[in-house]
Protein backbone atom coordinates (compact mmCIF):
# COMPACT_ATOMS: atom_id res chain seq x y z
CA UNK A 1 0.00 0.00 0.00
CA UNK A 2 1.15 3.77 -1.04
CA UNK A 3 0.46 6.33 0.76
CA UNK A 4 0.67 9.60 -0.57
CA UNK A 5 -0.07 13.79 0.46
CA UNK A 6 -2.97 14.22 -1.78
CA UNK A 7 -3.75 17.09 -4.18
CA UNK A 8 -7.23 16.01 -3.84
CA UNK A 9 -7.51 16.91 -7.69
CA UNK A 10 -8.32 13.07 -8.59
CA UNK A 11 -11.85 11.41 -9.66
CA UNK A 12 -11.01 8.60 -7.22
CA UNK A 13 -10.77 10.93 -4.30
CA UNK A 14 -14.07 13.00 -5.08
CA UNK A 15 -15.72 10.08 -5.49
CA UNK A 16 -14.96 8.30 -2.62
CA UNK A 17 -15.65 11.54 -0.49
CA UNK A 18 -18.73 12.13 -2.00
CA UNK A 19 -19.57 8.15 -0.66
CA UNK A 20 -18.05 9.04 2.61
CA UNK A 21 -20.30 12.40 2.57
CA UNK A 22 -23.36 10.19 1.57
CA UNK A 23 -23.19 8.29 4.28
CA UNK A 24 -22.64 10.65 7.25
CA UNK A 25 -26.08 12.60 6.12
CA UNK A 26 -27.79 9.30 6.26
CA UNK A 27 -27.44 8.20 9.38
CA UNK A 28 -27.14 11.52 10.93
CA UNK A 29 -29.21 15.14 10.72
CA UNK A 30 -27.09 17.71 9.12
CA UNK A 31 -26.44 19.93 11.95
CA UNK A 32 -24.67 16.17 13.38
CA UNK A 33 -22.60 15.67 10.18
CA UNK A 34 -19.35 17.33 10.49
CA UNK A 35 -17.31 15.90 7.78
CA UNK A 36 -15.90 17.79 5.36
CA UNK A 37 -16.26 18.58 1.76
CA UNK A 38 -13.93 19.07 -1.07
CA UNK A 39 -13.38 22.59 -0.43
CA UNK A 40 -13.01 21.86 3.64
CA UNK A 41 -10.43 19.40 2.89
CA UNK A 42 -8.19 21.53 0.38
CA UNK A 43 -7.76 24.65 3.53
CA UNK A 44 -4.34 24.90 4.46
CA UNK A 45 -4.30 23.69 7.66
CA UNK A 46 -5.53 20.09 6.51
CA UNK A 47 -2.98 17.42 5.53
CA UNK A 48 -4.56 14.84 3.75
CA UNK A 49 -3.40 11.58 2.50
CA UNK A 50 -4.80 8.73 0.20
CA UNK A 51 -4.04 5.34 -0.24
CA UNK A 52 -3.35 3.25 -3.10
CA UNK A 53 -2.43 -0.14 -5.10
CA UNK A 54 -2.11 -1.21 -7.87
CA UNK A 55 -3.04 2.11 -9.33
CA UNK A 56 -6.57 1.13 -6.80
CA UNK A 57 -7.67 4.14 -4.50
CA UNK A 58 -8.20 2.10 -1.09
CA UNK A 59 -8.93 4.96 1.30
CA UNK A 60 -8.07 8.00 2.77
CA UNK A 61 -7.75 10.59 6.17
CA UNK A 62 -6.41 13.80 6.99
CA UNK A 63 -5.38 15.63 9.84
CA UNK A 64 -6.50 19.45 10.90
CA UNK A 65 -4.20 21.63 12.74
CA UNK A 66 -6.10 23.00 15.73
CA UNK A 67 -3.15 24.87 17.56
CA UNK A 68 1.02 23.60 17.22
CA UNK A 69 0.37 20.58 19.55
CA UNK A 70 -3.02 19.26 18.62
CA UNK A 71 -4.51 18.14 15.45
CA UNK A 72 -8.09 16.46 14.56
CA UNK A 73 -8.02 13.24 12.71
CA UNK A 74 -10.48 14.03 9.42
CA UNK A 75 -12.37 12.26 7.01
CA UNK A 76 -11.23 8.79 7.37
CA UNK A 77 -12.36 6.60 4.60
CA UNK A 78 -12.04 3.18 3.17
CA UNK A 79 -13.51 2.47 -0.30
CA UNK A 80 -16.71 0.11 0.56
CA UNK A 81 -14.69 -2.61 -1.84
CA UNK A 82 -11.54 -3.02 0.92
CA UNK A 83 -13.26 -3.00 3.54
CA UNK A 84 -11.58 -5.26 6.82
CA UNK A 85 -8.50 -5.47 4.81
CA UNK A 86 -6.53 -3.53 7.18
CA UNK A 87 -6.58 -0.37 5.21
CA UNK A 88 -8.01 2.05 7.74
CA UNK A 89 -5.37 0.42 10.21
CA UNK A 90 -2.43 1.58 7.85
CA UNK A 91 -3.92 4.74 7.00
CA UNK A 92 -4.34 5.51 10.90
CA UNK A 93 -0.68 3.58 11.59
CA UNK A 94 0.79 6.60 9.19
CA UNK A 95 -1.48 9.55 10.43
CA UNK A 96 -0.20 8.91 13.46
CA UNK A 97 3.28 8.46 12.93
CA UNK A 98 3.35 11.55 10.66
CA UNK A 99 1.23 13.39 13.64
CA UNK A 100 4.17 12.77 15.80
CA UNK A 101 6.88 13.67 13.73
CA UNK A 102 5.21 16.96 12.76
CA UNK A 103 5.77 17.71 16.83
CA UNK A 104 2.32 17.52 17.25
CA UNK A 105 1.32 15.73 21.09
CA UNK A 106 -2.37 15.48 20.88
CA UNK A 107 -4.73 13.89 18.56
CA UNK A 108 -8.65 14.12 18.48
CA UNK A 109 -11.50 13.01 16.90
CA UNK A 110 -15.46 13.37 16.20
CA UNK A 111 -17.01 10.34 15.27
CA UNK A 112 -20.47 9.13 15.22
CA UNK A 113 -22.33 7.44 18.31
CA UNK A 114 -24.76 5.01 15.75
CA UNK A 115 -24.12 1.45 16.03
CA UNK A 116 -22.65 2.03 11.89
CA UNK A 117 -20.02 3.76 13.30
CA UNK A 118 -18.83 0.91 16.28
CA UNK A 119 -16.37 -0.47 14.16
CA UNK A 120 -14.49 2.66 13.64
CA UNK A 121 -14.75 3.73 17.16
CA UNK A 122 -13.42 0.06 18.25
CA UNK A 123 -10.03 0.34 15.71
CA UNK A 124 -9.68 4.19 17.67
CA UNK A 125 -10.16 2.44 20.61
CA UNK A 126 -7.28 0.10 19.49
CA UNK A 127 -4.90 2.89 19.48
CA UNK A 128 -5.64 4.02 22.39
CA UNK A 129 -8.26 6.99 21.99
CA UNK A 130 -10.35 7.56 24.69
CA UNK A 131 -13.40 8.92 25.16
CA UNK A 132 -13.58 12.38 26.19
CA UNK A 133 -15.91 15.43 25.80
CA UNK A 134 -16.17 17.99 22.79
CA UNK A 135 -12.89 19.81 21.73
CA UNK A 136 -12.47 22.77 19.07
CA UNK A 137 -15.62 24.16 18.40
CA UNK A 138 -17.67 20.86 18.85
CA UNK A 139 -20.18 21.18 21.40
CA UNK A 140 -22.46 17.82 22.99
CA UNK A 141 -24.45 16.18 20.47
CA UNK A 142 -26.17 12.75 20.78
CA UNK A 143 -25.02 11.77 17.49
CA UNK A 144 -21.40 12.80 18.22
CA UNK A 145 -18.87 10.85 20.29
CA UNK A 146 -15.39 12.39 20.71
CA UNK A 147 -12.00 10.40 21.42
CA UNK A 148 -8.33 11.65 22.11
CA UNK A 149 -5.43 10.10 22.27
CA UNK A 150 -1.53 11.60 23.59
CA UNK A 151 0.78 11.09 20.75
Amino acid sequence: MNIIIDDLNGPEVAELLNEHLRDMFAGSPPESVHALDMDGLKKPEITFWSAWENGELLGCGAIKELDGEHVELKSMRTASRHLRKGVAKTILEHILSQAKERGYTRISLETGSQESFEPARKLYERFGFVYCGPFADYELDPYSVFMTKTI
